[in-house]
């Protein structure tokens, strides 16, 4: 489908669905090539005027249609590829459809769909449609009663959602199994599974006392792997209970991984499906950030059953009523889980690792997104294909604006909206406005006169606000006043709507104030001339939360005596970018000082970015330029401030990402920032080389393997060490890394080992490491993703080695997790072999999307991405980047979600 023939979809085009859908019934008869799907639907006009029934339908064929029992001739109904329609339809009548569907050939993985020796479904967005014709929108929810069979000895489990009615043998070696979901939902969480597998389950009792059973599927062999998935489950469920009050709803809740998939998991009711890679863990095969990463998104997903389930969206504009909302959801459930039993000063500092690694993700995902030709608000207005809007704006940056709210009200008041929330729409389809008037509602019984008006513009309006801030210190008066003042510029679709004026953003601004020797200052009196919105944070007398809600404000502090430094956006507690001038000397005292652990952190980042930025313009200039010692100073001393938790240090003594730096330039010169920032690591590894080794040394986790944060913090400052003292040339590190490789007793250790190897190492022994860990792990695909990302990411891959690797007998692109773990970790996260000068990397990406986009254009549109921001390189990147993305663009028979990505790219 080209641009042309792809609609534009507004939502202010929302119009109800004429009919109820009171109940569904569907007969699916598995084969591989030939299932045939018999839908009964019975529906209930919601006017006494005559409406048209419209059903959608995607690349399937209709056999039968029955109304009232009767069948429908073709003179009956209008049959176009994408619709069904049965013109004037009235009161209440059943609707009987047949299709017959070729599982095996969808490549798509949408709809229904045969992997490995399984079937499996995906449907959201619009992938019933698929499966038959169907009413398929988000606010058309049925109680649904669903009858599987197939053939007994393939296919022993047949599951659905919902609560297991019957299981019965059939004639001629086939079996029957009946579900019924008692709650009503859109198609979009519809499921079913069909395989052998191996399972791993657990009955556990819910606060009120009722028995559910808690069930783990997955590929026969692997059972061993999923003991982590289980428990992940039962602490998601107790964790609900405990912090929202919500309990599971069903007699049992199911957990089904599958390899070729399209997402990392999907929430359908009861019967959640999973990419492998976020269920299967053990010591053996898993790092330390899969095991979070399975217990993250098992929480997400299980936490949907309310937040998207129980209410879900009205239209698909309303994404991130759901995604922001659970997001936020699985955040606090991690960090949660990485404070639990630890004491409150280690507590602190575990949920400030949560707070760094989520912010990290934001910036390098959304904020490049914000200001590219993708932006958009966390609830868009239009879109041609839905399934590009499944982004970091909707998930990541609706869950901060979630936050946001969570911090105006407080914890117990933002419960108290969730309360309202649920006792207002159980069971219904809401929008983003439904969820802001329950928080508002609480919001104004606590400040009388105020409501969330002008915080409603975070679901309208896109851009990263920018928060210029002044501090004026008045020695004689020994007052400081603080002035914010907003910008957001018009970013996407804002520039080309010439009706459309940005306005201020309500914007919760948390801060404190240090003395010149890193004290921390009360904050006790507030003089406000600019406004009332001042709110005490809770955490004590040195921070204060100012809401900016104008263009600009300001705020005086009483007695300061002496000049202090500002510690800005404490705990990130608005998606902004602060814009303030610290000296080098203040930044030194933020980074080593400030007892808020994310501002700490952030000041060393904002200490290594003048370093890194400064040393990429001298390495374009040809010149050559030393460490800052009050940079070296402060990497030393928090290297050996041991006080600090071993997890949060690694965070501390990481460099800034590559991505977070290019958004930092103007234009982006990708080549020589990848080349600076490996100056920086390297000459950091060589002058902190005693307290690197020491460090390296300190931080050994002998015995057996725990995913604990302790352990697991532990392990991320040691190989963050030996990467360090290898980057810089170490040959005693060079031969630890080769001794912790073979002696590794756990995945951690191991990637730990062979990156540094694969990175730094240039003798034969690189090569040796990586036959040796391709021959022991070939058959554990999982393990053989991080063997293809390991290598594509490494410093010195250029194109021709991943065309070697895309040649590789265990290289499929059919597979998305494999198409994921080289070709995108090459062109996202390997910015010098990407950005070659001789166009190479951008020849490669064009041929991958077109290749991909015939083959999967969900997984096309997402690599399609990466040129998103292809006018902010310098002239002779943007020009090949054009050239690539217009090779694209005018590709015949593009599909909507690729075509949608570069015509808004090439719009610039």
């Amino acid at each position: 489908m080209t641009e042309e023939n792809s609609p534009t979809v507004y939502r202010s085009d929302y119009q109800p669905y004429p009919f109820t859908l009171d109940a569904v019934a569907l007969n699916v008869e598995l084969d591989e090539n030939r299932t045939v799907v018999t839908s009964t639907l019975s529906f209930t006009a919601k006017n006494a005027a005559p409406a048209d029934l419209v059903l959608n339908a995607e690349d399937i064929s209709l056999d039968a249609l029955h109304l009232d029992g009767q069948p429908l001739g073709a003179d009956a109904y209008e049959l176009t590829p994408d619709l069904l329609v049965i013109a004037q339809l009235s009161g209440s009548f059943e609707l009987r459809v047949q299709t017959t569907l070729d599982p095996a050939a969808n490549s798509l993985f949408m709809g229904l769909y045969k992997s490995g020796s399984g079937f499996f479904t995906q449907c959201e967005a619009e992938g019933f449609r698929r499966i038959t014709y169907f009413p398929d929108r988000p606010d058309v929810m049925s109680i649904y009663t669903v009858t599987l069979s197939a053939d007994k000895e393939k296919y022993p489990y047949l599951l659905s959602n919902g609560n297991l009615v019957s299981s019965t043998d059939l004639p001629d070696g086939r079996h029957q199994a009946v579900w019924h979901d008692p709650f009503h939902k859109p198609s979009y969480l519809f499921a079913l599974v069909a395989g052998d597998f191996d399972v791993r389950e657990k009955t556990v009792k819910t606060h009120n006392g009722r028995d559910v059973l808690l069930q783990i599927y997955s590929d026969k062999g692997s059972r061993d792997k999923t003991e982590w998935a289980l428990a992940s489950l039962e602490r998601s469920l107790v964790w609900d209970e405990k912090r929202f009050g919500l309990e599971l709803d069903l007699d049992r809740f199911m957990i089904v991984a599958v390899r070729d998939f399209n997402m990392g998991a999907m929430e359908n009711k009861g019967l959640n499906i999973f990419n492998s890679g976020y269920v299967l863990a053990d010591p053996d095969t898993a790092t330390d950030a899969n095991f979070s990463a399975v217990e993250a998104v098992i929480g997400h997903e299980y936490f949907h059953n309310w937040t998207g389930n129980r209410v879900t969206c009205r239209d698909w504009f309303q994404l991130s009523l759901k995604e922001g909302l659970t997001v936020f959801r699985d955040q606090e459930f991690t960090a949660d889980m990485m404070a639990a039993g630890l004491d409150d000063q280690a507590a602190a500092s575990a949920r400030a690792v949560k707070r760094i690694d989520d912010v990290s993700v934001l910036r390098a995902g959304q904020f490049p997104e914000d200001a590219g030709p993708m932006a958009h608000p966390i609830r868009p207005d239009s879109y041609e294909s839905i399934g590009n809007f499944y982004t970091a704006t909707v998930y990541e940056k609706g869950a901060e604006v979630i936050r946001m709210q969570h911090t105006l009200l407080g914890a117990h008041g933002f419960r108290d909206g969730m309360d309202e929330y649920f006792r207002r729409h159980d069971g219904q389809a809401v929008t983003c406005d439904d969820f802001v008037n329950a928080m508002e509602y609480v919001y104004t019984k606590s400040h009388p006169q105020r409501d969330l008006s002008i915080f409603r513009r975070w679901y309208s309006q896109a851009g990263t606000p920018r928060v210029q801030v002044t501090m004026n210190h008045d020695a004689a008066q020994q007052t400081v006043t603080l002035t914010l003042s907003q910008q957001t510029p018009l970013v996407g679709v804002e520039k080309i709507r010439k009706d459309f004026v940005k306005k201020p953003f309500h914007i919760p601004f948390a801060v404190g104030l240090l003395s010149a020797d890193g004290q921390p200052l009360a904050l006790n009196e507030i003089n406000d001339s600019a406004s009332q919105l001042n709110t005490p944070d809770p955490k004590g007398e040195h921070t204060r939360l100012l809401e900016l809600t104008e263009q600009s404000q300001s705020w005086t502090f009483t007695g300061i005596a002496t000049k202090p430094v500002p510690s800005l956006l404490r705990d990130f507690s608005a998606p902004v970018i602060v814009q303030y001038e610290w000296t080098e000397k203040e930044l030194a005292v933020l980074a080593q000082s400030d007892p808020n652990p994310f501002a700490r952190w952030e000041a060393g980042q904002a200490l290594a970015t003048r370093e890194i930025l400064g040393l990429t313009n001298a390495l374009q200039k040809g010149e050559q330029a030393a460490l800052s010692e009050t940079f070296v100073q402060v990497w030393k001393n928090n290297l050996q401030d041991a006080g600090l938790d071993a997890g949060y240090r690694a965070r501390l003594l990481t460099l800034p990402s590559e991505k977070f730096l290019a958004e930092q330039m103007d234009p982006i010169e990708p080549v020589w920032l990848s080349r600076a920032r490996q100056a920086v690591r390297e000459n950091l590894g060589k002058v902190a080389a005693t307290e690197w080794t020491a460090t390296l040394q300190d931080n050994d986790t002998p015995g057996t393997y725990s995913p604990d944060p302790i352990s697991a913090g532990r392990r991320s400052l040691k190989n963050l060490a030996l990467s360090y003292l290898m980057a810089a040339g170490d040959e005693a590190a060079c031969q630890q890394a080769l001794v912790q490789y073979q002696a590794a007793q756990n995945m951690t250790d191991c990637m730990g080992a062979l990156g540094a190897i694969v990175n730094y190492h240039h003798g034969d022994k690189r090569q040796e490491a990586i036959v040796d860990f391709y021959e022991k792990w070939q058959h554990n695909p999982l393990v053989i993703d991080k063997w293809f990302a390991l290598q594509a990411t490494a410093a010195d891959t250029r194109t021709e080695t991943i065309r070697g690797l895309m040649a590789h007998p265990a290289f499929s692109l059919r597979n998305p997790n494999r198409a994921r773990s080289l070709i995108f970790q090459f062109c996202i996260n390997n910015a010098e072999g990407f950005h070659n000068q001789d166009g190479s990397g951008y020849a490669l990406w064009t041929e991958a999307v077109l290749a991909l986009d015939s083959i999967n254009p969900e997984v096309a549109s997402r690599l399609a991405r990466v040129m998103d921001n292809w006018a902010r390189y310098t002239p002779a990147l943007q020009s090949q980047m054009k050239s690539s993305l217009e090779q694209v663009r005018d590709h015949e028979g593009l599909s909507s979600n690729v075509s949608e990505i570069v015509s808004k790219a090439l719009r610039i």
